[in-house]
C-alpha cells in the first residue's frame, strides 16, 4: 500500500479478502450496498462513460465495522445524515474531498477523515482511490467516553473532521488499525470476549488519539490521576513473571481485585489492557535478549517462542512497529 502510516503483515490485496460483500460495475448496486452498510445515499459518476468498478470488503464486529473499498472511478457520494454512527476513512492510495457545508477536508494517505453522526456531508471520491473504513456505533463511543469520565455526557461527541495520520498520535492510531486489520483478515471465528476486547481497544485508542469534544477533560484527568496501588502491583508482577503463561485471573488474584477492576484500572490509568501491557513487556524482553545474543548462538524463532509469541508473522510485525526494525536485524547487530 502507498499509505505511509499503515502497515500490516497481511498483504494489501488480501486484507479482508474473505469478506468481500460487493464487486459490481453497476452504480445502483453499489448504492444499495452503501445503504446496507451505512445509510441511504446518492451516487453520481463524474466519468463521461459512467464507468465504475466498485469493490467492498467489510466485516462487522459488535459495535464496529471495518472495511476496505474503492469505486474504480470519479464518484460523488451524498449520504443521508448518519444517525447512529461515526465513519472513519483512511485512503491507502488516491484522494477524496469531503465537504461539510463551507468546510473541506482533502483526504489523502497522510490525512484521514472522521464523519460525525448527525452531520451532513458530501464526498468526491477520485479515480484510483482505495480506502480503509471503520464504522463505530455512536452508543459505543458514548459508553466508553462516559466510563473514562465517570459521568454521563452533556452533549454529543464531535470529532475533529481532519485526522492526520503521520503525527505521533496518528501513527499510534494506525498501528492499532494495522493490527486489527491483520487479525480480522485472518481469524474468522472470534469468541465474544475477544470481540469485546478488539472493540474496546479500537474505541479507546480513537478517543485518546483524535481530538474531540471531551479530549481536554480526558487528558486533564490523565495528567492529574495517580494510578492505584493494585495497578502498580500488577505491573511489577508482569515484569517478574513475563516469561510464564500469566492469565488475567492470576493477575487479579495477585492484586487482590476483581478482573473487571483490573481492566478498568489499566484502561483508566494506563490507557491499555493488562494483556497488552504484558505483550509490550514481552516484546521488550525479546529485544533485550536478541541484543545480548549473537547470530549463530540462537534464532529469532527460539527467542520469540520462549517469550510466548507463537504466531511469528504477527510477532515480527508487532516487533517492527515497536522498535523500527525486524527482530533478525536486531540479532544481527
Amino acid at each position: 500500500m502507498e499509505h505511509l502510516a499503515f502497515s500490516a503483515a497481511t498483504p494489501p490485496e488480501v486484507v479482508l479478502s474473505r469478506f468481500e460483500v460487493c464487486h459490481t460495475q453497476d452504480l445502483d448496486e453499489a448504492r444499495r450496498w452503501g445503504e446496507n452498510i451505512f445509510c441511504a445515499n446518492r451516487l453520481r459518476s463524474l466519468d463521461a462513460k459512467g464507468a465504475v468498478d466498485t469493490r467492498i470488503f467489510y466485516r462487522r464486529l459488535g459495535g464496529i465495522g471495518i472495511g476496505r473499498m474503492s469505486y474504480g472511478g470519479d464518484i460523488t457520494i451524498e449520504p443521508g445524515v448518519m444517525e447512529s454512527f461515526a465513519l472513519i476513512q483512511m485512503p491507502i492510495r488516491g484522494q477524496e474531498m469531503i465537504e461539510y457545508g463551507n468546510h473541506r477536508v482533502h483526504s489523502t494517505p497522510r490525512l484521514g477523515s472522521i464523519l460525525n453522526a448527525h452531520s451532513p456531508f458530501k464526498i468526491h471520491h477520485c479515480s484510483g482511490t482505495e480506502k480503509l473504513i471503520i464504522r463505530v456505533d455512536r452508543s459505543l463511543l458514548e459508553r466508553h467516553c462516559q466510563q473514562h469520565l465517570g459521568r454521563t455526557l452533556r452533549k454529543k461527541i464531535e470529532f475533529q473532521p481532519e485526522m492526520p495520520l503521520d503525527t505521533t498520535r496518528g501513527q499510534s492510531w494506525m498501528r492499532m488499525v494495522g493490527w486489527i486489520y491483520d487479525c480480522l483478515s485472518v481469524e474468522e471465528d472470534l469468541p465474544p470476549l475477544l470481540r469485546a476486547q478488539y472493540e474496546s481497544m479500537l474505541v479507546n485508542t480513537l478517543l485518546a488519539c483524535q481530538p474531540h469534544t471531551y479530549s481536554a477533560e480526558l487528558f486533564e484527568d490523565e495528567r492529574t490521576s495517580i494510578a492505584p496501588a493494585f495497578v502498580k502491583r500488577v505491573e511489577r508482577f508482569i515484569e517478574e513473571h513475563a516469561h510464564e503463561p500469566i492469565t488475567i485471573v492470576e493477575m487479579a488474584e495477585h492484586a487482590g481485585v476483581s478482573s473487571r477492576s483490573l481492566f478498568t484500572g489499566f484502561r483508566r490509568f494506563r490507557n491499555t489492557s493488562p494483556m497488552l501491557y504484558l505483550k509490550e513487556v514481552r516484546l521488550r524482553k525479546v529485544q533485550e535478549e536478541l541484543q545480548r545474543q549473537s547470530q549463530g548462538s540462537t534464532t529469532v524463532t527460539a527467542v520469540a517462542f520462549r517469550w510466548g509469541f507463537n504466531h511469528l508473522g504477527h510477532f515480527t510485525t508487532d516487533y517492527k512497529r515497536r522498535f523500527g526494525e525486524s527482530p533478525s536485524e536486531t540479532l544481527a547487530r
